[in-house]
């Protein structure tokens, strides 16, 4: 099955053999029982030259080498497809699974439809949300710690696609009708008397408060109690999610023990990252929700890369001095602190700024020489508990930036512009590029349609790209020079080690299920941090230019290998191995050299244009 591999796009199954005879009738995807939720497939493969491919009777259009990716759309359930070369005849079964809940039969609640599915704590006065999925015209309520909690249904609620859809133009939402999905609302409060409830109605939604006395301790509210009524008959179900009230007197801290905490927008991995935490981070727990802490600034990060401080009250600071040390190739900031607190990052042109969460400004002084980096240091308390530092920066491109916690000191480290040591015969003199071949070893990313793997292909045109920059002066590292595998935490490491003066990731393109496979193609670019944004875009532009390839865009993406701060690091997509005719131009050995050729011209004149 197609999976993601921390870059754009996923692995296509390939054949067990990547040489393959002549004679061959080959679809190298999908395999036979597939299953997919999208509404069209295409299949990828390929026939000798001669003679007619058929799908279920009708012809194809294929590369003249003979390859195919035509795409055919889905019904629900099974869908038999017959492919047929000359002698040779394929069958293969795919099977499109529904996206819509399925409703239950009879008297009861959809399988797996409670919600909250998982444990969650809340502060008093938050809302607290119950959902169901039940038969159409019944009457559905929520028990919770003796009041009632009446769930509306919710008729039409906009679907909207996942974020592949955005590398297929796809990406509209699409309204559906959820008919038995029922939703209600209730809101937990504080005062010194025993449980009461009340209830108000906004449109559809349902809100109950629930009035928790404050004893000093968190309140359990045990599990609720789903009611489902239907034509005079009544079932019950328990969730399976338990609900507890915080006492805001008494929170936990916890400190940050990974290298870096992965903060995030909401409470799985589905929500979207935020600046990460460094190792020591503390921070107060405001909710939970099963293994996800809220933290006070309004953050989520998972447990197990946090651990808890028994006793500590809510980490608080003031900040008074800032002071700055000068290293051979970094500015580093020192901003001492009575006790490590969450920060953020924020990049633009010509700025850098640095938010730091609980904390107090008691500044008068700052010292602010000249600098090779900074032109200005401005600073302010733009919320309470919320510190704002810019750093006006003397040039638009960035070079990276390092945070970590020494005790109780935050130290901001911004690299300085590399030196070319001999501009006139070695443009890139001096120059530190870290190539990242993608994949390897199990990792196969994805398959052309012979089932020759991506894998080997990023290999082969990143060695030829290191000998082209090497020609040019630089030193060129490797995060791998043979079909090993090599995790995506293995390559962010080695990025933040070794300081490259910027880092390409290398790879080969394919599409998600309902993409386009015979119309889709091009060079692609992506970036994550502002600093490698100039690089990703005059690459992209660069290389559709000179050496005359499509465009598939640049793009704004969160992966594994754009994420890395140490350098400006880009992940480049050459083309794709799902288009037929690309494919041959992908896997062509002299276009492989002029590839590496204009990529190398292309970061030679980079680094003259930002210098």
């Amino acid at each position: 099955m197609k999976k993601l591999v921390g870059l754009v796009i996923l692995s296509l199954i390939v054949t067990s053999s990547v040489a393959l005879a002549d004679s061959s009738l080959v679809v190298v995807f999908p395999n036979t029982n597939y299953q997919t939720s999208a509404e069209k497939i295409f299949f990828l493969g390929t026939a000798p030259s001669d003679g007619q491919v058929l799908f279920n009777g009708k012809p194809i259009t294929r590369s003249k080498a003979g390859h195919f990716a035509p795409s055919f759309p889905l019904q629900l359930g099974d869908n038999l497809f017959t492919v047929r070369h000359q002698n040779q005849e394929l069958q293969i079964k795919v099977t499109r699974l529904t996206t819509q809940p399925q409703l239950p039969q009879g008297l009861a609640f959809a399988k797996d439809s409670l919600t909250p599915a998982a444990d969650i704590a809340r502060l008093p006065g938050e809302l607290i949300c119950f959902s169901a999925i039940a038969p159409s015209n019944a009457s559905v309520s929520v028990n919770l710690a003796n009041q009632t909690i009446a769930l509306a249904p919710q008729p039409i609620k906009a679907q909207l696609p996942n974020n592949l859809a955005a590398l297929t133009g796809n990406n509209q939402p699409a309204n559906q009708s959820i008919a038995g999905r029922y939703e209600g609302c209730t809101i937990a409060q504080k005062p010194d008397s025993p449980i009461e409830t009340s209830s108000l109605i906004y449109g559809n939604n349902i809100f109950s408060s629930a009035v928790i006395p404050d004893s000093g301790k968190n309140i359990d509210l045990g599990k609720p109690e789903f009611r489902l009524t239907l034509n005079g008959q009544t079932v019950t179900q328990s969730g399976t999610g338990k609900i507890e009230i915080l006492t805001p007197i008494k929170l936990p801290v916890v400190e940050v023990t990974a290298d870096s905490g992965v903060a995030r927008t909401g409470p799985s991995t589905d929500h979207s990252r935020l600046t990460p935490l460094p190792k020591g981070t503390r921070a107060t727990v405001t909710g939970k929700e099963g293994e996800w802490l809220r933290l006070d600034y309004g953050a989520w990060i998972n447990s197990k890369e946090t651990q808890v401080l028994p006793g500590a009250i809510s980490p608080r600071t003031i900040i008074r001095s800032v002071g700055y040390r000068q290293l051979p190739s970094a500015t580093e900031i020192v901003f001492p602190l009575e006790v490590p607190v969450p920060v953020s990052v924020q990049q633009s042109d010509r700025s850098f700024s640095l938010t730091l969460y609980n904390t107090t400004a008691q500044t008068d002084i700052v010292r602010t020489d000249d600098s090779p980096l900074i032109s200005r240091l401005d600073w302010q308390q733009v919320a309470p508990g919320q510190v704002k530092y810019t750093f006006n920066l003397k040039k638009s491109q960035q070079w990276g930036y390092q945070l970590r916690y020494e005790g109780t000191s935050l130290v901001l480290a911004l690299r300085h512009p590399p030196v070319i040591k001999d501009k006139a015969r070695k443009p890139l003199s001096g120059i530190k590029i870290l190539l990242d071949p993608g994949h390897g070893g199990k990792e196969s990313g994805a398959s052309g349609p012979t089932g020759y793997l991506e894998k080997d292909v990023n290999l082969a045109v990143s060695k030829l790209l290191r000998d082209e920059l090497v020609k040019r002066g630089a030193t060129v590292v490797l995060t791998r020079e043979d079909d090993k595998e090599v995790s995506l935490g293995e390559r962010q490491v080695i990025i933040s080690k070794e300081e490259p003066a910027i880092a390409l990731s290398i790879h080969h393109n394919s599409l998600p299920d309902d993409g386009d496979a015979e119309k889709t193609k091009g060079f692609a670019a992506f970036w994550y941090n502002t600093q490698a944004h100039s690089l990703a875009l005059f690459l992209h532009n660069y290389v559709v230019k000179n050496l005359g390839r499509p465009s598939y865009g640049v793009f704004w993406d969160n992966l594994a290998l754009t994420r890395p701060t140490a350098a400006p690091s880009v992940l480049l997509e050459l083309g794709f191995m799902s288009n037929p005719n690309e494919f041959e131009q992908v896997v062509n050995a002299g276009e492989q050299k002029k590839m590496a050729k204009v990529l190398a011209d292309g970061i030679t004149e980079w680094f003259r244009k930002v210098q």
